[in-house]
């Protein structure tokens, strides 16, 4: 009975562990992360969106799963963004890059930073605003954020002159 017992919980675990969504990785290098996401974005004309955060949180999973499964989310990120998420962990704060983005921490996590294909952060986002005052996300206010923050929307040609 007690080995039935226990190969149960090994399977539950096993299970369990295989089911946990891993976004990301403390164990990168995550400033020549950036820059490649960078580059491939100049090159592809989009702009890098950075979601800062951590596998322990689930208000993080849950953007991403929201921004992953609603298709015009999903369509405007990968038409308009390279997405990356950038760990903050007790494995990995990644210092050095949370200072030179500008401290985005300080709004919690997620937070959202918007580089241009240069690498000039133009943005940094609150993820509060977009939620839903549940427990999820406000589809509406997401894509909003999306496209006030895409490369079409910062082109001059789109305000006439």
């Amino acid at each position: 009975m007690k080995t039935l017992l226990g190969l149960v919980l090994i399977l539950t675990l096993n299970s369990a562990s295989a089911q946990k969504t891993t976004l990301y990785h403390p164990e990168s290098n995550a400033a020549a992360d950036i820059a490649a996401a960078t580059e491939k974005a100049k090159q592809e004309g989009k702009y890098v969106l950075i979601q800062t955060g951590g596998n322990w949180c689930t208000w993080c999973i849950e953007f991403a799963k929201v921004a992953s499964t609603v298709p015009a989310l999903d369509s405007t990120i990968k038409t308009g963004f390279v997405w990356y998420h950038l760990n903050y962990s007790t494995e990995n704060t990644n210092d050095i890059i949370f200072e030179k983005l500008g401290f985005p921490q300080r709004f919690g996590f997620p937070s959202f930073i918007i580089l241009d294909g240069d690498g000039n952060r133009i943005h940094t986002q609150n993820s509060e605003y977009l939620e839903d005052g549940k427990k999820s996300y406000n589809v509406n206010k997401v894509q909003a954020f999306l496209d006030m923050w895409s490369p079409n929307a910062l082109k001059k040609e789109m305000y006439g002159r």
